[in-house]
């Protein structure tokens, strides 16, 4: 047993003197991404000085649009989304699984207890006569421990490659929060533009349904034909099937929202309103530097970019003998005088399993990890260059749909007035109803295409403030150590150990 003792023991000093020379962590030293980025957006004119007002606010951004059905909503989803409650368990469960890495680097400590009574046969072969009862009990009980040195920093590794991990799926739920809550604010700017396309059926049958009784008055003097009521009669029927397809897809929208705050659509309404006041806020975009801390997509590409490097010093690892060293020990006896120096017994011993020939096994794995940070690095820069677009995108929206709702309004107050002096000179008896028509399809066109057009330039908004992140940052992202679930010397839960990140 001495000799068992002095084999862990040199084994354990030829291990750490290697560790020393090699420097233990077999990763790669990892190196965030700094990719070069234009000093300001295309669509959004220079940028010479960062302020601190140019970034976009932190905490509930949708408070911006100034509507509080919308900031009811936002918060109800929080609080009842499933798909949001789903992306919570699953960083609890990437946080567990950090924690399960890190029990490796601790001793196992296990106790043991047993007893059981034995007979043996009197009719066994080689059987000796002198030897005493046939039958006898054994108690034992007993503890071991197992410590795995951990001299090729592989469980140190493991660990930190599932807290980078479970930060990466912390940038995941902050992304499809983010994701949630601008699905739920879009389809809200569609349905309360519905609500506003209502409003202009609306006026538009009262004008219609005027325009028939005018039509029909003049017919019964005789004064026109049948024919103009034909045609007033066919502007009221077509307004009013446009206006029932309006409420269709008001009703969709509003299922749609239901489910997004996790209730059941047969219980949930949202009172329309005649005239929606919906403010398009000014967004602060920022410098295009920032952007990559304000993304929580940028942040998970990175965490997993940074995890994918750490799993290399693991495959590494492998190569590299796994020392494990043991203890056992405790006390046995045929009765029940356990706690007596004869009746105890003990065992150390340590194990050392070198990899000789494995088929080229843990050269696939290495080779396999390097390939996996190659990917990482891809998805990173592919995922930065989409925010960018993105960005882009809601610059350009914004800017050109601004001039284009200008443009609108002015041709929605010329198409209004002419079909005000239209249906005046036709009362009067100086123009044919087909002027009137033309004027009313024209007028009413305008006006839907209006509120489109307005609708258009607040669900642009919400996609900008999506595009730049919602006021997010990295720092409120975990830390490697936050993740950990709990800490295992400690009883209890710990100051850390909360359910979902900041």
């Amino acid at each position: 047993m001495k000799g068992m003792a002095r084999v862990a023991c040199l084994t354990g000093l030829a291990a750490l003197t290697c560790c020393d020379l090699a420097g233990c962590d077999l990763a790669p030293a990892y190196r965030p991404p700094h990719p070069i980025l234009p000093a300001s957006y295309q669509g959004s004119g220079p940028f010479t000085v960062a302020r601190p007002l140019d970034q976009l606010p932190r905490g509930p951004w949708w408070q911006a649009f100034g509507d509080p059905v919308l900031d009811t909503l936002e918060a109800q989803l929080e609080l009842d989304n499933p798909n949001l409650q789903a992306a919570y368990e699953a960083y609890t469960q990437a946080r567990d699984l950090a924690g399960e890495a890190r029990a490796g680097l601790y001793p196992q400590l296990n106790a043991q207890a047993g007893t059981s009574d034995n007979k043996q046969s009197e009719h066994r072969l080689f059987r000796n006569s002198s030897v005493g009862a046939n039958e006898q009990s054994s108690n034992a009980i007993g503890a071991t421990v197992a410590w795995d040195p951990d001299f090729w920093s592989r469980i140190r590794n493991e660990t930190k490659l599932y807290k980078q991990q479970a930060q990466a799926t912390a940038a995941d739920l902050a992304n499809a929060r983010l994701s949630l809550e601008v699905e739920l604010a879009s389809d809200y700017m569609a349905l309360r533009g519905l609500d506003a396309q209502h409003g202009v059926y609306s006026q538009s049958i009262a004008l219609y349904r005027r325009a028939v009784g005018i039509t029909a008055m003049r017919l019964a003097g005789k004064i026109s034909s049948g024919l103009d009521v034909a045609r007033a009669q066919n502007q009221l029927s077509a307004a009013e099937a446009e206006d029932t397809a309006t409420l269709a897809s008001r009703a969709t929208l509003q299922h749609a929202i239901a489910v997004l705050t996790g209730t059941n659509p047969s219980s949930f309404v949202i009172g329309p309103v005649a005239e929606p006041r919906l403010a398009v806020p000014v967004i602060p975009a920022g410098v295009p530097s920032t952007l990559l801390q304000r993304r929580p997509d940028i942040a998970q590409a990175e965490r997993s970019m940074a995890s994918a490097s750490t799993s290399i010093g693991v495959a590494r690892a492998a190569f590299y003998p796994d020392v494990t060293i043991s203890l056992q020990s405790g006390f046995e006896d045929y009765g029940w005088s356990l706690a007596s120096l004869p009746n105890s017994l003990w065992a150390v011993g340590a194990s050392a399993v070198l990899p000789l020939f494995e088929g080229g096994l843990r050269r696939a794995e290495l080779q396999r990890s390097w390939s996996q940070y190659a990917q990482t690095a891809d998805n990173y820069r592919a995922t930065v260059l989409t925010a960018f677009q993105q960005v882009e995108d809601g610059l350009s929206l914004t800017d050109i749909l601004a001039t284009q709702s200008t443009q609108q309004i002015a041709a929605v107050q010329s198409a209004v007035k002419a079909q005000n002096m239209t249906l005046a000179l036709y009362t009067g008896g100086l123009d044919n109803y087909l002027d009137v028509t033309v004027s009313q399809v024209y007028a009413l066109t305008a006006q839907i295409a209006a509120v489109q057009v307005e609708t258009a330039r607040l669900q642009a908004a919400v996609n900008l403030i999506g595009a730049l992140g919602g006021g997010w940052s990295t720092n409120e992202l975990p830390t490697p150590d936050q993740t950990l679930p709990f800490n295992p010397l400690t009883p209890g839960r710990s100051p850390g150990d909360v359910h979902t990140p900041g």
